[in-house]
């Protein structure tokens, strides 16, 4: 048998040690990575060991250190920012002049609603909210914000059901946003949502596309009318009180006359006596 003296010799022993060595080297390095987490400012964490809450929300600020290889599990959520719902429109770009997207089919369905005397009103609006319990939010109620965006359409349906739609499209949109946000917020606590309301602004609301002209004609022989009446009005606040006191003059001339005939009457008949 020929010898080579150049020939590569492999020892099984070594091998086995590197790959050994590998192999910890890459679970130390898994094992640092996933034992640390850092919370923002704006942020809280919600920790689970083997699924199950911890205790408190981790609310400072900075790296914090936890169970390697998934035995402990971390979410942040934040909870100092402002967030938006829209229903009926949708933000494209936010800024000094917004623009709005077109809207899909479920936006428009949902912003059509009917008033209380029977009208259809679309009504579009925005409710800005901020998580106020990170562990509520994320546990008690499954999908905590597609929940909360039902009940926005299931009580501004019942609120706007309960105006006609002269007080849904003019005077009555204050009190729509405020008793919107109250019937929110205590539905957002009793189903312990975390959220808490900042406000809900009615971005727009008009009549239908198709009846929207003449919602408009209506309108306009509505205000003309109106127009109409406080002129008539004027008129007669102006005129009426000066036929009155023409009047009381003219009353008044008489008697004096009067008084003054009985007078002189009276004169001559006391010359004769």
């Amino acid at each position: 048998m020929v010898d080579f003296p150049n020939e590569i010799r492999i020892n099984p022993a070594a091998i086995n040690k590197l790959l050994i060595g590998g192999v910890l080297v890459v679970l130390l390095g898994i094992g640092v990575m996933s034992s640390f987490y850092k919370v923002d400012p704006r942020e809280e964490a919600i920790v689970q060991r083997l699924g199950k809450f911890t205790g408190q929300p981790v609310t400072e600020q900075g790296l914090h250190f936890k169970l390697p290889f998934g035995i402990d599990k971390h979410t942040l959520v934040e909870v100092t920012t402002v967030k938006k719902l829209e229903f009926g429109f949708s933000t494209q770009a936010a800024g000094t002049r917004t623009r709005y997207s077109p809207r899909s089919r479920g936006q428009a369905d949902a912003s059509l609603i009917v008033s209380g005397d029977l009208n259809i009103a679309n009504v579009q609006w925005s409710t800005q909210y901020v998580v106020s319990h990170s562990y509520n939010h994320l546990f008690k109620v499954r999908n905590a914000v597609e929940t909360f965006r039902a009940m926005n359409e299931a009580v501004m349906s019942e609120v706007v059901g309960d105006r006609t739609i002269n007080e849904v499209l003019t005077s009555g949109r204050g009190e729509i946003q405020q008793e919107v946000k109250d019937k929110l917020q205590s539905l957002a606590n009793q189903y312990e949502l975390g959220i808490r309301l900042d406000k809900v602004i009615l971005q727009d609301v008009n009549p239908p596309v198709a009846v929207k002209d003449s919602w408009n004609d209506v309108n306009e022989a509505q205000q003309e009318r109106s127009s109409m009446i406080n002129k008539a009005q004027a008129a007669y606040n102006k005129v009426v009180p000066l036929s009155r006191g023409e009047a009381e003059r003219t009353i008044e001339e008489a008697k004096g006359y009067a008084v003054e005939r009985v007078n002189n009457a009276q004169g001559d008949a006391d010359l004769f006596k």
